[in-house]
């Protein structure tokens, strides 16, 4: 065979073969996780040079490493692949994953927290820092920017504001444990991730009633459209708002954000939260005047007897200030 034959048949062969691995690498690319999917992991982030501890959602891990674990729940956390929830590395190990894999991710400095930078630290006027803070440690905001005190020496202080993992790599043990499908579950989930915290939550479709502007040509005065009324049905998550979320720093300067990302990504219409308050009683002072709280007639009779003292005596005793009252109108 001549060297012009067999190169035609290297090339057919390769062209046969072809198709067959482009679909292969196709299907590969396709399964498991993808893009915009919904996962539930179970994490623990350490640094690589000292094995400290920076994140986890197992209690038992944070309880070992003295993380404070009264103001946040460690549970398995939900987040959306692709879409920025977790380190850029991770992601991108997400994707063709299947539920149960359990992986570890180094992540460098530089994708993770940002390389350290000494012109990130600066000395300020002490008189930008609230005089609770001033001390070496103390996490304050000046001029908008978050760092911590190195020292405070007079009138001065010299505050780095590098983050505080800055220059450090980081190692990021998980594990899958499930593609979260329902979309209740993926609603709490983002929130957990959100606040650290997971209220109640429920998916129903309302039916709402809305004004609508009927046509009226260019000519009509603006405030002479007729409108009629139109009923629409609403598919609305709501959400059980708990003490400890309405005092959450995120949500509250971030709500009308994070709704917006739970109606984009769960494809609802509206967000609703309510707040229950439950009754704690009016107590001592509570109800009617002079502590009685809300005392009926014969309570009171017999809160009276209680101390010795005799009802109609003081109604004759009112009665009778009374009439001296009158008296001293009249003189005047």
């Amino acid at each position: 065979m001549s060297d012009e034959q067999q190169a035609e048949s290297a090339d057919e062969s390769v062209d046969a073969d072809t198709p067959d691995d482009v679909e292969e690498e196709a299907e590969t690319e396709s399964s498991g996780l993808q893009d915009g999917d919904f996962v539930r992991l179970a994490y623990t982030v350490r640094t690589t040079d000292d094995d400290t501890v920076v994140d986890t959602t197992s209690q038992e891990v944070a309880e070992e490493a003295e993380i404070d674990t009264e103001n946040y729940d460690f549970e398995p956390r939900v987040v959306i692949v692709g879409a920025g929830h977790v380190f850029e590395a991770v992601d991108d190990d997400l994707i063709g994953k299947e539920a149960g894999y359990e992986g570890t991710v180094d992540v460098p400095a530089d994708e993770a927290f940002g390389e350290y930078d000494s012109d990130n630290v600066r000395t300020v006027s002490a008189d930008k820092i609230s005089e609770d803070d001033r001390y070496p440690g103390a996490h304050v905001n000046v001029d908008g920017d978050q760092g911590h005190i190195e020292t405070i020496i007079g009138g001065r202080a010299r505050i780095d504001f590098n983050h505080p993992l800055a220059g450090d790599d980081l190692e990021y043990d998980y594990e899958i444990l499930d593609v979260v499908d329902d979309r209740e579950e993926q609603a709490k989930g983002l929130l957990g991730m959100y606040l650290q915290q997971s209220p109640e939550v429920w998916i129903q479709t309302d039916e709402v009633e809305e004004e609508m502007a009927l046509e009226g040509g260019e000519d009509v005065d603006p405030d002479e459209v007729e409108t009629e009324t139109v009923t629409e049905e609403k598919e609305t998550l709501y959400i059980e708002a708990t003490p400890q979320m309405t005092m959450n720093q995120q949500w509250m300067f971030s709500k009308q954000q994070i709704a917006q990302d739970l109606m984009t990504r769960l494809d609802i219409d509206r967000v609703i939260v309510q707040e229950t308050i439950d009754g704690m009683g009016m107590g001592g002072m509570g109800g009617m005047m002079g502590g009685m709280g809300g005392m009926g007639a014969g309570d009171i009779e017999d809160a009276l007897d209680d101390v010795d003292v005799d009802a109609d005596e003081i109604v004759d005793e009112l009665e009778a200030e009374g009439d001296d009252g009158h008296d001293h109108d009249h003189d005047h």
